[in-house]
């Protein structure tokens, strides 16, 4: 087979076979035979991971035509994922996997069951399982529930940062098509679970992360997702976080300009300081230092003012947002 002439030592053929005797795991005997070869297991998933990130999903398929069957059944093995060395690595095994550009309806259909195992195994995580299996195994590591999973998330999280940092570091030269479709794929599985707390750092290097592409490479449902949390303040995000999702997303930009204009004019403003206090609350002048973010921002301001018939409310809004965005270039100016 491909693989075997590519890679000798991978042994594809016998952790398939293992993965389809295992099954989920649901009899004490292969519960213990996964526990026995937990560590060969991630050496392998390792080995395999190192094999097929550089390759691209379309050669990776090819090279390995069981992969997705292989990966799957680990997937929803739970004392494999239980392990969250492997739940990680069969995460990134996945993301090499994506499509950022489907051709086709099979790629179109791939992308969807990985987005599916991706969130599965985010999603396990999160919340506390109902599987005895698993929660007896929890059990005897010596954590409840609660803070298995909790600890399990936070390891996941602080191992992706590290990795999409040390990528942004060294650079994406020859591999850039490839990482950005990993890229993609963990921005795709982090919507579900946008408002986790524990998830926020990963959230604050996404939006910081430019890889070589001219093309964006995080997912548009994550940019507005991320957007959305953040207005309705579900999610706090360091400054340079947002500023950064408005200049890569000009619709979420948009959205958080009209936002501010609709909060403004529902709410009961009684002094300019409560006015100046909202609209400083919103970002919005920190970020029209930027002279894309003031060229929207303007415009839609602009267009609030013909459409009101330059009402009191509108010219009193400009005028406090204006002031509070020449406060802000006149501090930057003194740094």
């Amino acid at each position: 087979m491909a693989q075997d002439t590519t890679v000798p030592k991978l042994n594809f053929e016998y952790w398939l076979d293992k993965a389809i005797e295992w099954g989920q795991a649901t009899t004490l005997e292969s519960q213990k035979d996964v526990c026995l070869h937990l560590p060969q297991l991630q050496e392998f998933l390792h080995q395999l991971y190192e094999t097929i990130k550089h390759l691209g999903s379309t050669v990776a398929i090819q090279q390995f035509p069981l992969i997705g069957q292989l990966l799957g059944r680990l997937c929803w093995n739970p004392f494999v994922i239980g392990y969250d060395e492997s739940q990680k690595t069969l995460m990134w095994c996945l993301c090499c996997l994506y499509s950022s550009e489907p051709q086709n309806a099979v790629e179109l259909k791939a992308n969807s069951w990985i987005r599916s195992l991706l969130c599965h195994l985010l999603c396990s995580s999160k919340w506390e399982s109902n599987e005895a299996e698993t929660s007896t195994f929890i059990s005897v590591l010596g954590y409840t529930s609660a803070d298995y999973y909790c600890h399990l998330v936070k390891n996941m999280v602080v191992s992706l940062v590290t990795e999409l940092r040390e990528n942004q570091f060294h650079g994406l030269n020859i591999q850039e098509s490839t990482s950005a479709s990993r890229v993609n794929a963990v921005s795709i599985f982090c919507v579900p679970l946008i408002t986790l707390p524990d998830l926020i750092p990963l959230l604050e290097t996404l939006l910081l992360y430019h890889g070589g592409s001219s093309k964006e490479i995080l997912s548009s449902e994550f940019l507005e997702a991320v957007n959305e949390a953040f207005l309705k303040k579900k999610i706090s995000l360091p400054e340079s976080a947002v500023f950064s999702l408005w200049l890569r997303h000009l619709p979420s930009l948009e959205k958080a300009t009209l936002h501010l204009l609709d909060q403004l004019f529902s709410i009961q403003l009684n002094s300019l300081e409560e006015v100046a206090c909202v609209i400083k609350d919103s970002l919005l002048p920190q970020a029209a230092s930027h002279p894309a973010v003031f060229r929207i921002v303007n415009e839609i301001f602009k267009n609030a003012l013909m459409e009101t018939d330059g009402t009191s409310e509108v010219v009193t809004i400009i005028q406090v947002f204006t002031q509070l965005f020449l406060q802000v270039h006149q501090n930057e100016n003194k740094q």
